[in-house]
């Protein structure tokens, strides 16, 4: 029997079962594909925006260069190593196709900001991602199955069975990390609640006959909406049907062109569509990511339309809250309590992301009334505050989990903070455990860290950037369990690190 049995090889199941394998865990995979590689996910159609908070996620693990190069991105999407001060970030992204002005964030108004490898996001594609997660996967001694359909699930106090055909795979915990459509939240009786679709959307790969009379990037129409991308042949399309296409048919090529007529208010001519595949903005989210020994992550737990880019990392911020909680559950030292909070976290920011897609969408549907907010959202993106703002939401930087605390660091994601040394947050997280920061005179917190020298990692030395800190607490994920001013108190200390870690090892 194995610890875990994960449903889903994508990058959110792939991603745990890496953050459970760094944790001594036995993972099991099952994936329904019977070959990893598709066209689908390669580019053009599998191209997708990890925001800074995903790239962030993989420097912590140490796959940051090979998502690069797999990536075939050659300028690391951070600052010069020596730099103590964040510069302005290269792109900004879009709020409902309305293009951001980098030059118009105020990096000095993003809460605790520092310079790092890992400050912009990356374009890449599930093929790059899937392939560096699934060889860090298998030198962390993580099995993969694929082909193998699950049909049926059933879980008692001790374990958790999934059938598909003759065979059983029983664990310890299942988690669903199965796409959208995911059989293990039907299976396991995951209430899933939300609002209906307001268009259907198209992406496809197509021979253009006069790709001139398409605009490049997004364009908003009094139609719809279509994007060009930088990949000849690429198109999005928006089509406000109320989500009426069949899509359980494939788009044939005469009604992609009737809606690309229609959203671009061209005659543009498709002589041959390679690739094509629909969807809709119906955003829907579970109750709850947990049910008994069965829990979701991901597109499993939570869908909504692609505006953004904010799935995929909706979804690796899913793995990388439940992943060291999960292994401490499993290998009994968690604190009551713990496995609970990853929905209590996650579900909140799961919803913000679900009516962020909402509103873009009311923002762009083709009607006067729409067409008004566009106009005020463009005024409100054209002021250094209003972009600041967006830009804070895309890049993950506005997350902020409510851990009880007042001070304004704690629940946040932790800011690169480095040592006099050179020793730098990202590089110390790379082995799964928490990490201490002591930048005490008199290494105050020595002695009450050694009892959780298993769980968590000591570090102490002057800091380049405190940031006022005399001492920080950070969990697996990278979120400040606590914060210390010069002269932390040691007991204080001590209760943050048994609520989160258990009791000392020693």
């Amino acid at each position: 029997m194995h610890d875990v049995v994960i449903v889903g090889a994508g990058p959110v199941g792939l991603f745990l079962a890496c953050e459970l394998g760094l944790a001594g865990c036995s993972v099991l995979v099952l994936e329904r594909e019977p070959e990893p590689r598709s066209p689908w996910k390669a580019e053009p159609l599998g191209m997708r925006g990890l925001s800074a908070g995903s790239v962030e996620a993989f420097y912590r693990r140490g796959m940051l260069h090979p998502l690069l190069t797999a990536s075939g991105v050659h300028d690391d999407p951070g600052t010069n190593p020596d730099a103590d001060e964040p510069p302005p970030p290269r792109s900004a992204g879009h709020f409902a196709g309305m293009i951001l002005d980098p030059a118009k964030v105020d990096v000095a108004a993003l809460p605790f900001r520092l310079a790092g490898p890992a400050l912009e996001g990356v374009l890449t594609s599930l093929e790059a991602v899937e392939t560096v997660l699934s060889e860090r996967a298998s030198k962390l001694g993580v099995e993969v199955r694929r082909g193998v359909v699950v049909s049926a699930i059933a879980q008692d106090d001790e374990r958790v069975v999934a059938q598909a055909g003759e065979h059983e795979y029983a664990a310890r915990w299942l988690v669903g990390c199965d796409g959208g459509r995911s059989t293990v939240r039907g299976l396991a009786g995951f209430d899933f609640v939300g609002t209906e679709p307001q268009f259907t959307g198209y992406t496809m790969h197509a021979t253009i006959a006069d790709p001139e009379k398409l605009r490049p990037g997004f364009n908003l129409t009094s139609t719809g909406m279509y994007l060009q991308t930088r990949v000849n042949g690429h198109i999005g399309m928006m089509d406000f049907d109320g989500g009426a296409f069949d899509r359980s048919q494939q788009p044939t090529r005469d009604h992609l062109q009737a809606v690309l007529r229609r959203v671009s208010g061209t005659d543009v001519t498709l002589s041959d569509v390679h690739l094509a595949s629909s969807f809709t903005d119906r955003a829907m989210q579970t109750t709850t990511y947990r049910q008994g020994r069965v829990l979701l992550a991901g597109d499993a737990a939570h869908i909504h339309s692609p505006l953004g880019g904010q799935g995929l990392n909706l979804g690796i911020g899913d793995a990388m809250n439940l992943g060291w909680k999960l292994a401490a559950t499993v290998h009994g030292y968690a604190p009551d309590g713990l496995l609970d909070t990853y929905t209590r976290e996650r579900h909140p920011i799961g919803a913000r992301v679900l009516d962020w897609s909402r509103a873009q969408v009311a923002a762009m549907r083709p009607d006067p009334h729409a067409q008004a907010v566009q106009g005020l959202i463009r005024d409100l993106i054209g002021t250094r505050d209003g972009t600041t703002y967006v830009f804070d939401r895309l890049s993950g930087s506005s997350v902020r989990y409510d851990l009880g605390s007042k001070q304004p660091l704690v629940g946040r994601n932790a800011p690169d903070l480095r040592l006099e040394d050179g020793t730098r947050l990202g590089d110390l997280l790379q082995d799964g455990r928490g990490v201490a920061l002591d930048f005490s005179i008199d290494r105050r917190l020595r002695g009450s860290a050694m009892g959780w020298e298993s769980r968590i990692r000591y570090v102490a030395g002057p800091a380049r950037n405190d940031l006022g800190f005399g001492a920080v607490l950070v969990r697996p994920d990278g979120i400040v369990a606590w914060a210390g001013d010069r002269d932390p108190d040691r007991e204080a200390f001590e209760r943050a690190a048994g609520h989160w870690f258990g009791g000392p090892a020693i």
